[in-house]
């Protein structure tokens, strides 16, 4: 598959971070750093706004995806209350994580702690068209649950 050229702004704070990477050949997301200068305390049902130092220029069509990391949400708790969060083609402010502690215990971020994954992927433009009906399906109307919990 061919790459995807993203240009990327290192702010002063960003200093002696490394740049987000795919870790292995069949990554999907790239890590995202803490860029803050002091340790930010959350305290469980707590949230705050972790800067990562850099911007982003998205291709036109594309737009990053911020996720959790699965480490930090099983082991503490800690996720993102957005997920998935958008970075549009046309944002050119610095990426910050909305992070928000789930767990029972303090969770105490550290400048350069793996925080969120970061997901370059194309975006479809759709055209709405109004309509009287839409077409018949056998699950209609049914919403959440309504399948039940087992076969």
């Amino acid at each position: 598959m061919p790459e995807l050229e993203v240009l990327i702004k290192v702010h002063p704070h960003f200093e002696g971070l490394s740049l987000p990477e795919y870790k292995t050949h069949g990554s999907s997301g790239m890590d995202l750093l803490a860029a803050c200068t002091e340790p930010i305390v959350l305290h469980p049902g707590d949230r705050a706004l972790i800067p990562t130092g850099l911007s982003v220029a998205i291709p036109e069509d594309y737009e990053a995806q911020l996720r959790p990391r699965s480490g930090l949400a099983l082991k503490f708790g800690v996720g993102l209350p957005n997920s998935p969060g958008t970075i549009d083609s046309d944002y050119r402010g610095e990426i910050k994580i909305i992070l928000i502690n789930y767990g029972r215990e303090d969770f105490t971020v550290t400048r350069g702690m793996r925080i969120a994954q970061v997901v370059i992927a194309p975006v479809v433009k759709a055209r709405l068209l109004p309509v009287d009906n839409l077409d018949e399906t056998h699950r209609a109307s049914g919403g959440f649950g309504h399948t039940g919990l087992h076969h």
